[in-house]
């Protein structure tokens, strides 16, 4: 386990200090992955990544594991909190996937809590992630209040934040 863990978090390193080599190893050890952690591990990787190894890779991990619902809050979990700069339009858009259903508080989390702690996409010092948010908040309110208080804590440290973005939160 400790083998596997430290493995997976070197191939991490790599890739955040060399894109192409990170993607080639990441897109290696995803297609020759015997088991789901590494597999999983892979993607997590390819998803802050540019290139056409992600989408692939995206679309061979949801088909093989598309039955097993925990396996796919992970698949949209690792999107959600991706670095790249489509992430919002991608949470977005996995709103509306088949396999997303507000009436699932784990998949409500998987996605929409992940994103809720996107350091990088969440808080857009252009509000974009502020401004999605709370569309969410109010819709799951009336289904679930649980998952959709859970969803407004991300706005509790707003105090730690520069004052453009409180402003923006409060907004």
């Amino acid at each position: 386990v400790g083998r596997r863990q430290l493995k997976n978090r070197a191939l991490a390193y790599l890739a955040d200090g060399d894109p192409a080599e990170g993607a080639a190893l990441a897109l290696a050890q995803f297609e020759g992955a015997d088991n789901m952690t590494d597999a999983q591990a892979a993607l997590a990787v390819l998803v802050h990544l540019d290139g056409d190894e992600r989408g692939a890779a995206l679309q061979r991990f949801y088909a093989k594991w598309q039955t097993n619902p925990l396996v796919i809050d992970k698949w949209f979990a690792l999107q959600a909190g991706s670095r790249r700069s489509d992430t919002l339009a991608a949470v977005k858009a996995l709103a509306g996937h088949g396999d997303f259903n507000p009436k699932n508080p784990n998949r409500v989390r998987a996605l929409l809590g992940s994103f809720g702690h996107n350091q990088v996409h969440f808080h857009r010092a252009d509000g974009a992630g502020y401004e999605f948010y709370p569309y969410w908040i109010l819709r799951l309110d009336r289904i679930n209040p649980q998952p959709a208080a859970g969803l407004a804590a991300a706005f509790t440290p707003w105090k730690r934040f520069d004052g453009g973005r409180q402003k923006l939160m409060a907004a």
